[in-house]
């Protein structure tokens, strides 16, 4: 997403005025390590752009100057943004996901926008120690399943700007490995160090 102030209307566009500006293009995260700032690393490396990271402490610093176009470009989770949408002061270019997502249904996805092998989705899984029995597993995934499947709990998972799935335990776990693996990549080509 980007800063109404910013003059491009469609990702592409967005790629093409950026390669026109090697670093002087800001994006703003919670932090270094954070979604939002992995999700702009690995853009850069999908894309060949070369971005400037801004790291806030939280959200709310954030959010003035993107309005104000001194940080005008995000990879931020809707609901970090959804006021500025809304009013008309930033553009989502694109939906980081495999498929648009039910709040911004007119939203295009990287893919559907041009940008082939990017996607980066913040997720969240229900886990248990270690060691938890296979029946209680199997029980908290049942009620997790059923939970997801409840209109009015998928409606406020779409409320939050968020889409709810659910799997098995073996499929969570195969999910895991690979995002541990591919976010493990995206950090070591760029040469994140480790917070100490």
């Amino acid at each position: 997403m980007v800063s109404s102030k910013l003059p491009v209307k469609s990702l592409t566009e967005f790629v093409d005025y950026a390669k026109a500006r090697p670093k002087q293009l800001n994006y703003g995260s919670v932090g270094i390590g954070s979604s939002q700032h992995l999700s702009g690393v690995y853009f850069e490396q999908v894309t060949g752009l070369e971005l400037t990271h801004v790291p806030y402490r939280n959200i709310a610093q954030y959010v003035p100057d993107l309005i104000a176009g001194s940080v005008p470009l995000g990879f931020q989770w809707l609901p970090n943004v959804s006021a500025p949408l809304q009013g008309g002061e930033a553009r989502a270019l694109a939906v980081a996901a495999s498929k648009r997502m039910t709040a911004l249904p007119d939203v295009a996805t990287a893919a559907e926008a041009g940008i082939n092998n990017y996607e980066a989705s913040g997720w969240l899984a229900l886990l248990a120690p270690h060691g938890t029995p296979k029946a209680i597993v199997a029980k908290l995934n049942q009620e997790l399943v059923a939970a997801v499947n409840d209109p009015q709990v998928a409606h406020k998972i779409v409320e939050q700007g968020a889409e709810g799935t659910s799997t098995t335990p073996e499929g969570l776990a195969k999910f895991i490995a690979s995002e541990s693996v591919k976010w493990r990549n995206i950090i070591n080509k760029a040469g994140i160090p480790p917070i100490q």
